[in-house]
């Protein structure tokens, strides 16, 4: 190999190779770049729920809040990997974040803790119904190691929606 070749090899294009149709990388890692999106404006938005709770639940909630942030946080290297592993490329700032992300912020100086785990609740339903979108646009595009990734989410983001619900129903005795 002359030094001509091996530098051509260094400076490749981004684009990893794949057997995935060009309109199958472009659909499925847009649609991961926006789920990806979603992820850090909720794990951001639990984490400030988790910060800024109080009254007499408070530490349930507050750990409660910490190992839903953790596992939000834990999907979002697994979904930017994924996106290159397709070959397209993924997030590079906190502005492209903001553009992607359909989870709205929650900026306000007070939210009682039921606020917090209903308005947490309902952003994990919403994001569950992203993710089983983006499997059906993996579906038809036979690309089933991203499908089989968003089952696993899927199953979690179920789970962080049912302790939510569960936390915020009231009890039958009040």
């Amino acid at each position: 190999m002359t030094a001509r070749e091996a530098k051509s090899l260094r400076i490749a294009p981004l684009t990893t190779p794949t057997d995935l149709q060009p309109n199958a990388v472009r659909d499925i890692a847009g649609a991961l770049n926006i789920l990806l999106a979603d992820m850090f404006g909720l794990y951001l938005k639990t984490k400030n729920f988790h910060w800024h709770v109080s009254g007499p639940h408070f530490r349930d909630y507050h750990l409660l809040l910490d190992e839903h942030g953790d596992q939000i946080f834990a999907t979002t290297d697994p979904i930017a990997e994924r996106v290159r592993k397709l070959g397209g490329t993924t997030m590079r700032s906190i502005g492209q974040i903001t553009r992607l992300q359909r989870i709205k912020d929650n900026d306000a100086d007070f939210v009682t803790p039921m606020d917090m785990l209903a308005e947490l609740r309902e952003d994990n339903k919403q994001l569950t119904a992203s993710m089983r979108e983006t499997h059906g646009l993996c579906d038809e595009h036979g690309d089933v190691a991203t499908a089989s990734l968003l089952e696993i989410w899927i199953d979690e983001a179920e789970r962080r929606t049912w302790f939510l619900f569960e936390a915020t129903r009231a009890s039958r005795g009040e």
